[in-house]
């Protein structure tokens, strides 16, 4: 079967905003979560939702589920979230049942310097029981296979200071937490050895959306609000422990510009909040 006959293939899933995860997703990020108004659950909850759940047997050897189910089988079998485009309609609250449905929109092969790229694209929307709440384009990239780790990279120049900055420590035991949170089995966050031999890191690997995450609640921190728009893209790995340094940089009609810096110098991450 042809990978592009898996466009428009679609899933559904269905969640509950708990007192449970209100607090086990607090607790995980504060004290780096921006402050939410009353009665709203904090930015960046809606990926701990409804994820996929699949049996032990049904996993592939990276931790994922198998593919060929809703996503197609790409015959690559490094897996990565390689960007996303966010928008917020309505603000999730304590106690909303969510409803998901995901739709495969878009599969594209490139080549790039690590060989071929296969870009699968899926939109969700999300509601609950008032409307929706969170449409979003998110960005799969498959790579070929890896190998034992390389020497890392030479450093990127250092960047002057930015208007807004904000430093994350990250340790093995936030990525765990997050992984265990969001029920996301890549080996790649929590086996050391299996993502250093297998897949080619130079260390535990930091989770996009954790990322992500973090910028959203570093913009809402300066904004004073959740922003209306999100979008973001990875740009290079983040491994190990370390402190990332979220910037950010005011741009014109009421937006922002941030980044992630790794303690190498390497930009990790790069999105924009709109309001």
């Amino acid at each position: 079967m042809d990978l592009q006959d898996w466009i428009g293939r679609t899933s559904e899933a269905e969640d509950i905003v708990t007192p449970r995860l209100l607090a086990s997703f607090s607790a995980m990020l504060a004290p780096h979560l921006a402050a939410s108004s009353e009665g709203e659950a904090p930015v960046g909850l809606h990926w701990c939702l409804a994820p996929e759940i699949a049996e032990a047997r049904e996993l592939g050897d990276d931790g994922h589920p198998a593919k060929g189910g809703f996503l197609p089988p790409v015959p690559l079998p490094r897996r990565m979230w390689a960007a996303g485009d966010l928008r917020f309609l309505a603000p999730l609250r304590p106690g909303d049942r969510v409803r998901r449905r995901s739709t495969v929109s878009k599969i594209e092969e490139k080549h790039g310097q690590s060989g071929r790229l296969v870009f699968v694209t899926v939109r969700h929307e999300a509601e609950n029981e008032n409307g929706p709440v969170i449409d979003e384009d998110h960005v799969i990239v498959y790579r070929e296979a890896g190998g034992p780790s390389r020497p890392a990279p030479a450093a990127a120049s250092p960047t002057e200071p930015a208007p807004h900055q904000q430093e994350i420590e990250i340790d093995p035991v936030l990525l765990f937490r997050y992984s265990a949170l969001t029920f996301n089995g890549h080996r790649i966050h929590y086996d050391a050895p299996y993502a250093r031999e297998v897949e080619g890191y130079q260390g535990l690997v930091i989770h996009g959306p954790l990322q992500a995450t973090l910028l959203m609640n570093f913009a809402a921190t300066i904004g004073g609000r959740a922003p209306r728009r999100f979008s973001f893209r990875g740009v290079h790995p983040a491994t190990g422990t370390q402190k990332l340094l979220l910037r950010a940089t005011p741009g014109e009609d009421d937006s922002l510009a941030l980044e992630v810096l790794a303690a190498d110098g390497h930009i990790t991450m790069k999105a924009a909040a709109r309001w």
